[in-house]
């Protein structure tokens, strides 16, 4: 064979390989030989709300679908270990600091616990200074009918203006360039109990905005504002009659269960509606498209089942709404007659995708009851509930009426004593908010491992003051360890990888087009992470606890930065923000006896650290 002939063939052989080997890895990807996380599956978000990355961080969740997803991508697998402190600040403020930053244009802007002042910082400069800081003095008295901290989830900004709550139940809108309010409208009432520690979000010209009270006996409600001048324009409650609810022809629940009249008042002992919770203190989701949001609400009150018999709606569920007027489009209960404090106000993370070989327009929900739901959120119907951390406390979801299953040896009431009910109070999952990435398609949840011994007591209703009904002691959950990290393939309805962290992982989530998960620590470690196998890629230790939100944007230096508040408190971190004695096993509605050791590895503080590549 001439040498020019060999040639030839040596290049068809070659060719001929190739062909095979792409064919392979072909084939290899449609029977899912490779893992979840190398293959580009078709689950997204709506276009529609979650628009391309400009950059920014206007919102707490970053865009309406609550993915946390940041198409930035000079971060990645490769150099994350690399990153170095670009600028810190000191927030003067020793809570809880559970807030997302918010990056708007060249601008960053913070929202502190109370007393809840907003700073501006001016990125463009070295250090990022000061340009303005806006004290809104809210009252002290406050701060003695607040549950769970002093905490505040962050600000939103729309069409030049932040808004924002304060403990003693206010929204501000404050002009974004000067740092000089806008409106202020009280909308709560401390007298009763009630307080404001959600992040609000604005959909169109409406302000969104819940209450928090639920312990001390406060009617829950989710209020639309007129964003151009403060005023209510819609109420709907929680529990009541359909008239305050805000239930009329619109409303098509998908399960029987959820179908009548009035139910908001006849699922109730005569009156027990009033004070019955259902508060909305969490987060919400919007689809432009159908032009629906979507918002949990909280547990019944009190806490003591025995003296709220019925399935006590509208409460530890989710409404669909129309955003402009508030009437209810659907409903579902995720915990009938709650048992044990499972609020309902988690995330909803909003996507398409093949359900079982069908396009559906997809409600994702790691809820506190320990379960990952999957709805179809045009209509409310259970596509799937798997528990993603030890569950006991119930025994699945029946997917044909949608019902929990419960566990009758969990079951709580007066003067019974039952042990190791798995979850605690605080959930499986607490209000801290996952990540979804379209690159692998998994979410990424920060969570808990906690278990308890719970017993219920007699209590009187005071404006005012508790109205739990239960001693509570919290305890760490199978393995000993009481939080964890964990990517979950929606697909397949699993988890891929999880990560045991020693205390609760109490910190929001970020993922990123680099393929990288953020997430904080209570001891105080920024942790970075692959987003395909959960490897640890980076960590640096910050000065108190992290219960923060992490954020990713870009600078006006066109590069890529990532931001964390660093401060413990909350709920989890009570023992150090509030200083309580450890050897009190139920201050902290039984937190504390989880939670022991959490002084001698971090003290108060808050901080915010930015991160950038050298």
């Amino acid at each position: 064979m001439s040498s020019h002939y060999a040639t030839i063939a040596r290049k068809t052989t070659l060719a001929v390989s190739v062909a095979i080997f792409a064919l392979a890895v072909l084939g290899a990807f449609s029977t899912g030989f490779f893992p979840a996380f190398a293959q580009q599956p078709a689950i997204k978000p709506p276009a529609a709300a979650a628009p391309p990355d400009d950059g920014q961080w206007t919102m707490p969740a970053k865009n309406y679908a609550s993915t946390r997803y940041s198409e930035l991508d000079e971060i990645n697998e490769g150099n994350v270990g690399k990153l170095q402190v670009a600028f810190t600040f000191s927030t003067g403020v020793n809570r809880g600091h559970e807030a997302a930053p918010l990056v708007v244009g060249n601008t960053m802007y913070i929202v502190t616990p109370y007393p809840n002042i907003l700073f501006a910082l001016d990125l463009t400069k070295p250090g990022a200074p000061m340009k303005w800081r806006y004290e809104p003095r809210p009252e002290p008295a406050s701060q003695g009918v607040a549950c769970c901290d002093l905490v505040n989830r962050g600000a939103a900004f729309a069409n030049g203006r932040i808004f924002f709550n304060t403990l003693d139940g206010h929204t501000i809108a404050v002009d974004a360039a000067s740092g000089q309010p806008v409106w202020n409208t009280k909308i709560g009432n401390i007298n009763i109990g009630e307080t404001i520690t959600m992040a609000p979000l604005v959909v169109k010209d409406k302000v969104l905005v819940g209450n928090s009270g639920g312990e001390l006996g406060v009617r829950g409600w989710v209020k639309a504002l007129d964003a151009n001048d403060g005023h209510v324009v819609w109420t709907a409650y929680g529990t009541g009659p359909d008239s305050d609810v805000l239930i009329g022809p619109e409303f098509k629940p998908f399960y029987d269960g959820d179908k009548g009249t009035d139910l908001g008042v006849a699922s109730w002992p005569p009156s027990a509606w009033q004070i019955g919770g259902g508060n909305m203190w969490g987060w919400i989701s919007y689809d432009p498209e159908l032009d629906l949001i979507y918002h949990g609400t909280g547990n019944p009150g009190p806490w003591n089942p025995d003296l709220r018999p019925g399935d006590n709606k509208w409460t530890a569920g989710i409404f669909a709404r129309n955003p402009d007027t508030g009437a209810a489009r659907w409903f579902y209960q995720w915990t009938p007659h709650d048992l044990h404090d499972y609020d309902g106000i988690n995330e909803q993370i909003l996507l398409d995708m093949q359900w079982k070989g069908e396009p559906r327009k997809v409600l994702v929900r790691p809820d506190r009851n320990g379960y990952l739901y999957v709805l179809d959120r045009t209509t409310g119907e259970v596509l799937s509930a798997k528990p993603f951390a030890p569950v006991n406390s119930s025994k699945g979801v029946d997917l044909e009426s949608g019902r929990l299953i419960e566990n009758p040896e969990k079951q709580t009431g007066t003067g019974k004593v039952v042990r190791d009910i798995c979850p605690a109070s605080p959930g499986a999952k607490d209000w801290q908010p996952s990540a979804f990435s379209p690159r692998t398609g998994l979410l990424y949840i920060p969570h808990n491992n906690l278990c308890m011994d719970s017993e219920g007591i007699e209590v009187n209703y005071i404006a005012g003051t508790p109205y739990v009904g239960m001693n509570v002691r919290m305890k760490a959950g199978p393995g000993g360890h009481r939080g964890e990290f964990t990517a979950w393939d929606i697909a397949n309805e699993k988890p891929v990888w999880k990560i045991d962290e020693n205390f609760p992982a109490w910190s929001g989530a970020l993922v990123t087009a680099g393929d990288v998960v953020f997430y904080g620590t209570m001891e105080g470690w920024f942790k970075a992470v692959s987003a395909k196998t959960g490897k640890l890629l980076w960590q640096f230790r910050t000065s108190s606890g992290i219960i923060g939100q992490p954020i990713a944007y870009r600078g006006p230096d066109g590069h890529e930065y990532v931001a964390i508040l660093s401060g413990v408190g909350g709920w989890s971190g009570a023992i150090v923000a509030g200083d309580l004695d450890p050897r009190d096993a139920t201050a902290a509605l039984g937190f504390v006896n989880a939670m022991k050791d959490l002084k001698d590895v971090t003290n108060t503080g808050g901080t915010l650290y930015v991160f950038r590549l050298p």
